[in-house]
Formats: structure tokens, sequence, C-alpha cells
């Protein structure tokens, strides 16, 4: 894979490196804060070989796999490091305040993660070798290697002010230093003695694994530093602001920042100890089901403040991870019953390779791959999750790391204290991976294709360079594809195209082409074009559920189909009384090799209309 290639195409679909305000990555997403959005091509880097998604709400976020890694090197190397250079870290377009809040709360918590679970999984190893007998948990080794998985948390606040900062382009090493106040063992034995500044008593609290003092601590002092650094003279201003800024931080931190984050941090603690103790199977079975939408809209990273500051109060944590281990395994099992249950031998690859991935933790390759394209295998996850994440609620399951729950960092259930506790994570694997699996396997059907063979014989006469202009299928009023209301369409997952809110109920052929696929359900055909493009018909969102009620195809799998010719009658009323919309979806399916305009969008259209244009990129 050519990953400078990828990084350079990238850059070249979100506005450049001067539209870059942030960048980060987790384990398989680059995430990227860009001063003005509108200036994203998303279908240009969905088509990128090597990107298996975009998702755009506080980030854009671009989902690479396994090669993140990589990927953001590359692109490191061709903008320098951003996060530090960058002049004006805030974007241009206008967005509402939980979406900044969002973004905020992400880019500080996210690059946490490695040092959390590299400790938390350090520590669950350890214990696992002690009860084995391979170390003595009384002896020297046992303690500092246990003293070294526990020094991410401890110095929480420290690693908090860095990524704050470095978030709020204030100087990391001096945030650092001013919350690193708080935790030096003179300071706290200090506080331990009722301690005064400036004759105001100071509380005794230890700052140590503390978040929020630090979060607050930070704001106040980007403030400070931004106001000594206007005023100063450039002369003295190396040494100078850093001094101003120590000297007031620390102080207001100590008398009012600090217990004022302390305390919130408590009540939110006992808000969701709360909530979890009257109602933990039903919240940690709902959190589970719920997580395939959570992870596509990158909205489970919101979890994060919360999960690191249990972690760091308790010690461990007892909703986030054991709802993402049902969530993580439940896209495994679903993925390896669609890879049986299929005869696609291109799905069945892809299948088993999401299946894996998520069984190890990973799940955008299942969930952009197999689960939200099949409504079916994502009612199997969610209700996988559901049972899954209930058991774990009901056993009070515990969690000791905070990394990706999967097969290779089970070690993070291993509970010193409850040789149990493990068990009853495998157990909660096992349902989680088994419902999906037999679910899946069920539910699954494969859409009816025309074998190769017969497309071949039927499509001689393709002609790869026409242009193709596609009248509309049925009467009716045109959508831009945004406006679709299922976001599998509206964000082009499936293809690009356009949608049309039907008058009646007879779907027509818009162009020449052969029946290449007709779905078991009646509801969706796909027709291959003389250009070699694929084009999609969709009759309805969720009309899969109607199981062809009120569906009547009018060709077979293999027919030539001319302009005019009747392809599927529906009954409108149906759809409506069942409460679902009817709204027809028209997409080429293989847009990376053409350019498709649209037209007539927001107009009433007859059969007469031409609403796209499908031109091969060898002619652009």
């Amino acid at each position: 894979m050519d990953y400078q290639k990828i990084a350079e195409t990238i850059l070249d679909n979100i506005g450049g490196k001067s539209n870059i305000a942030h960048l980060e990555h987790c384990a398989t997403r680059l995430r990227f804060t860009l001063k003005d959005d509108n200036l994203i091509n998303i279908a240009a880097l969905e088509k990128i070989e090597g990107v298996i998604g975009v998702r755009q709400n506080v980030q854009c976020q671009i989902i690479i796999g396994n090669d993140v890694f990589e990927v953001y090197n590359e692109i490191i190397k061709l903008i320098g490091n951003i996060n530090e250079n960058s002049v004006n870290h805030q974007p241009n377009s206008k967005k509402k305040i939980s979406a900044i809040l969002l973004d905020f709360l992400v880019s500080i918590f996210q690059p946490l993660i490695p040092a959390i679970a590299g400790g938390g999984l350090l520590k669950s190893f350890v214990i696992l070798f002690a009860m084995l007998g391979l170390i003595d948990e009384n002896g020297s080794n046992y303690k500092i290697l246990q003293l070294i998985g526990s020094a991410p948390l401890y110095f929480l606040p420290i690693l908090v002010a860095f990524t704050t900062a470095n978030k709020l382009k204030a100087n990391p090493l001096v945030a650092a230093s001013a919350v690193s106040a708080l935790i030096l063992p003179d300071m706290v034995a200090l506080l331990q003695k009722d301690s005064s500044l400036f004759s105001l008593p100071l509380e005794n609290i230890n700052y140590a694994f503390q978040i929020f003092p630090a979060i607050l601590t930070i704001l106040f002092y980007s403030v400070v530093e931004k106001f000594f650094t206007k005023y100063s003279f450039k002369v003295i201003r190396l040494f100078f602001v850093p001094m101003m800024s120590l000297i007031i931080t620390v102080p207001v931190s100590l008398l009012l920042l600090g217990p004022l984050g302390y305390n919130a941090g408590v009540i939110f603690s006992k808000f969701i100890i709360f909530f979890y103790t009257h109602f933990s199977w039903i919240t940690t079975g709902l959190l589970a089901a719920v997580l395939p939408f959570m992870v596509v809209a990158g909205m489970h990273k919101a979890m994060l403040p919360y999960a690191i500051d249990a972690m760091g109060k308790t010690g461990c944590e007892m909703l986030y991870m054991p709802a993402s281990l049902a969530h993580n395994i439940a896209e495994s099992g679903a993925c390896f019953g669609v890879s049986i249950k299929t005869k696609n031998s291109k799905l069945k690859s892809i299948a088993l390779s999401a299946g894996l991935s998520a069984l190890f933790g990973i799940t955008e390759p299942a969930l952009y791959g197999v689960t939200i394209v099949n409504k079916k295998i994502l009612y199997s996850v969610m209700t996988a999750g559901l049972i899954g994440g209930a058991f774990a609620g009901i056993i009070l399951l515990k969690a000791f790391v905070l990394v990706g729950p999967g097969l290779a960092s089970m070690t993070m259930y291993i509970d010193k204290d409850n040789a149990m506790n493990i068990v009853w994570a495998f157990v909660t694997l096992g349902i989680s991976f088994l419902v999906a699996f037999i679910l899946s396997a069920i539910l699954f059907k494969d859409s009816v294709e025309i074998d190769d063979e017969k497309l071949n014989n039927n499509t001689k006469n393709i002609t790869k360079d026409e242009v193709i202009q596609i009248r509309s299928p049925i009467k009716g009023k045109v959508i831009p594809m945004t406006e679709i209301n299922d976001n599998v369409f509206s964000t082009g997952i499936v293809g690009q195209g356009i949608g049309i809110i039907p008058n009646d109920g007879l779907l027509k052929s818009p162009c020449k082409g052969v029946i290449a696929m007709i779905f078991h359900t009646k509801h969706a055909l796909s027709i291959k074009l003389n250009n070699g493009a694929d084009l999609l018909f969709h009759i309805g969102i969720d009309t899969v559920q109607l199981n062809g009620d009120g569906f009547e195809t009018l060709v077979n799998v293999g027919d030539i189909v001319d302009i005019g010719d009747d392809l599927i009658k529906f009954d409108i009323n149906i759809i409506k009384n069942k409460q679902l919309d009817p709204t027809v979806i028209f997409l080429v399916t293989n847009p990376e090799d053409y350019t498709i305009s649209t037209f007539n969008e927001n107009k009433q259209v007859t059969n007469d209309d031409t609403i796209l244009e499908i031109k091969p990129k060898i002619l652009s």
C-alpha cells in the first residue's frame, strides 16, 4: 500500500494543510479538526484506496483501519506538526456549542489512551503472572512493575494538562508545570495541615488521578498566558510570561479552580454511580446496543472523560468497557455468521477479515464493511450487544484497563480480589459472539445476483467511454442525496446519486442495460449500464421489513431492458400505512470510475426528465 499517495490524496480533499486546525489518530481513524468543513470532498475521500469510510460531525474522521499509524506518519511528514505550529486552531465555520465541546473533549482525552492502556495492561499481566506463580506478589519486582503501570493514572493531571494545552495552543510544558505544583509531595503534605494562602483557607484535596481540576487550571492558564504574551516586552517574554502565568494560575487553582473541578468530578461520578447502581444491567445493555451508532458517529469518544475519571478514582470501570466488550464481540460474531452464509466470495472475504479484526477489538471494518450496509446484521449486533451487555451489568463486570476490549486484551478483566471477574468476562464474550453469530446466520440472505457468464453474454456491447443521461425512473419530487432519511444512503456509503419522493407506484427503466440483481424482498434491484456503471434502485427506507408485501417485480435477473420498460410495481399506501418512508433511492454504486452530475433537484419530474448524467472519468 502506498501510504504517501494516500496521505497526499487525503490532504488534497480536505482543503490542504492550511485548512487543518488539529490532527490526531486513534486505533483506526485519522481525526481532523478543520477550519472550514465546506472544503471537504467526502465523495473523493471515500474513493481513495485504503480508506474504509468517512464520517463528518464534530471532526472529519477518515477510517483507515490497521494502517492508520503509517498514513498518519506520512501526513505529518507533509504538513509538519500542525498541532504545534498552527497559528489559528479554531475552525472558521460556525458549529454548535455541543459540537465544539465534544471536539474539545475528544482532543484532550484521545491522546491519553495509549499511556493509560499500556500501563493498565502491564498491571493486569503482572497480576496474572502472580496468580500463576511466575512472580512473587510480595517481591520488589512485582511492586516496581505495579508502580510503573500505575504511573500514567497517578500523573493523569499532568498528562491532561499537556493535551489540554496542545488543544488551546498554550505552552504545554509550562501548563504541565502549573498542574504538577498541585501534586508535589510537599504540596500534598501541606494541604493536609489545614494550610492557607493569602489568609484564605485551602481545601485538603489530593489532586493525583484527577482530571477536572487540571482542565479548569489549564483553561485559566491559557487566558493568563495569552494576556501576558500580548502585553509584555518581547525582550523579557521568554521568562516573564511563564513566571507570571505560574504565579497567578497555581494560587487561583489551589483556592478556586482545583476545589471546583474536584467537586464537579465527585458530583459527576456520584450521578453515574447512582444510575448504574440502580439500573446496572439496563444501562450496560442499552449502551452496548447503541454503540454501533455511537462509533459510526464518533460519539463513543464522549464516554472517555467518564471512563478515565472512574478509572482514576476507583481503579476500575464498570459501564463503558463491559458494554464495549459485548458490542465488539457481537460485531465479530455477526461477521463470522455472514461469512458462512453468503455465497458472495468478495463479501465472504470482507466478513472474515472484519470478524477477526472485531474479535481483537477493532470494529470499524466490521461496521462499515458489513453491519451498517445490512439492516438485519445491524439488528443482530444490537440484539447481541443488548443481551451480552445486560449480562455484564447483572454480574457487575469490572474492567481495570482502558483499551478496546477484545480477545487479546482480556487480561483487563483480571481482578486479584475476585477470580470470577475474568470468568464472567469470557462468558460475556461467549454470549455476545454466539447470539450475534446465530442471528446473523439465520437472518442474512444474499441478494440474488446474475452469474458472471450470463452478465458477460448480455453486456458484450458495453462501451466504457459512453456518456449516459439517465431519466427519472418514477414520477415524483427529486431530492438531493444528503436529504435522504437514511444515514447509509445520505452519506454516500453505498454510492452517489439522488432520491425521489414518488407520486405513483411504478418503477420504470430509465436507461438501457441488464438486470444484474433483484433483492429477494423485491424492493430493490440493480442494472448494469452500457458504459459499465452499476445503477441501484431502492424503493423506500426500511421497506425490507415488509418482506415483499406490496411489491411485484416485472423483470428477471439477466433480462435486457430498454428505456421505459416496467421494472417493479409497488403499493405506496402499504408503505405509508406501515409508517415507512417511500422515497426511491437511485444510486451509482461504483462511482469511483465516473463523474456523476445531478439535475432537477427539488423539482417535480416525470419519466421524460433527466436527473443524472454518468460520465466515465477517462473523458473527464
